[in-house]
């Protein structure tokens, strides 16, 4: 990435709330200062760098692949999409390709977290994805996995009922003693991936640029929502409303620990629960 070193310390320095020129509520508004127009030019394109390189990019990608499947022969309700496929008959090569692929996506979380600790600040303690309070972050990340996940799974038995939901596949890798852990390593890199980037790191962001809080909640539920648009209309309801609680829950504690529990238990139930489980039981469920 090319971007241009900042002119002084100040872009990512205190918010700019706490800048003299910033106006005051009840204040009529100001034109902003010009080093303000700059500072918030160089977020909005480092917001585009680090989405191009992750989760807008998979939004990108799963529009088009929503488009390719309403206008292709069968209906959607007919079609399939596979997640955490086997990409090599060698088990061996297999459990290489998978592993890389897991340590490749969490790249532009590394990103993220460095451009959020500009100054010195420590980004993994700014937006809660420290380990201060292990216990209570994860009764509070099942507590949010059960809100979400039980209404989740009905919604996306609706959506196959009304044929909005292509049928999702959770897992196809080869069976392996390495099948398992590789599941569980996946289902945490979704959720340090998707936790970080669409929440910790874009709603910081996009509060330092003076967006609302509504519109701050609304741009990480979308995002979150457009991404799962491959699997259908279905999921994509049910990922903004996980958004927007996650969102929300962000917006009160400031921390993203919670959120990345709440999310590896429900990939890992998915993933895990979708290799393990009998086809029988899948399917009486609606998901085989």
């Amino acid at each position: 990435m090319a971007a241009q070193p900042a002119p002084s310390a100040a872009p990512y320095a205190a918010d700019v709330d706490s800048r003299p020129d910033v106006d005051a509520p009840g204040r009529p508004e100001r034109a902003p200062a010009p080093e303000q127009a700059a500072v918030r030019r160089r977020l909005t394109a480092e917001i585009w760098i680090v989405l191009g390189l992750s989760l807008g990019k998979s939004a990108v990608y799963a529009v088009v692949s929503l488009l390719a499947a309403l206008t292709a022969g069968p209906a959607l309700a007919d079609q399939t999409t596979t997640l955490n496929a086997s990409r090599s008959p060698r088990p061996w090569l297999d459990l290489t390709y998978q592993l890389l692929s897991i340590g490749f996506a969490l790249v532009p979380v590394a990103l993220a977290l460095y451009l959020l600790s500009a100054n010195g600040r420590s980004a993994v303690r700014r937006i809660g994805l420290d380990a201060a309070r292990p216990l209570r972050d994860l009764g509070v990340g099942l507590g949010l996995a059960a809100v979400i996940g039980i209404p989740g799974l009905g919604l996306y038995v609706a959506g196959r009922a009304l044929g909005i939901t292509v049928e999702v596949q959770a897992a196809a890798l080869n069976a392996a003693w390495w099948t398992v852990p590789v599941l569980i390593l996946s289902a945490l890199q979704n959720a340090l991936l998707e936790e970080v980037v669409a929440v910790g790191y874009l709603m910081e962001r996009l509060r330092e640029m003076r967006w609302s809080t509504p519109l701050v909640v609304a741009a990480s539920a979308l995002l979150r929502g457009s991404y799962h648009l491959y699997q259908g209309w279905g999921p994509f309801v049910g990922n903004v409303v996980m958004g927007v609680v996650f969102s929300l829950y962000y917006v009160r504690r400031r921390r993203v620990m919670p959120l990345v529990a709440a999310h590896t238990a429900l990939d890992v139930v998915a993933f895990v629960g979708y290799a393990m489980l009998p086809e029988e039981w899948l399917e009486a469920i609606g998901v085989g």
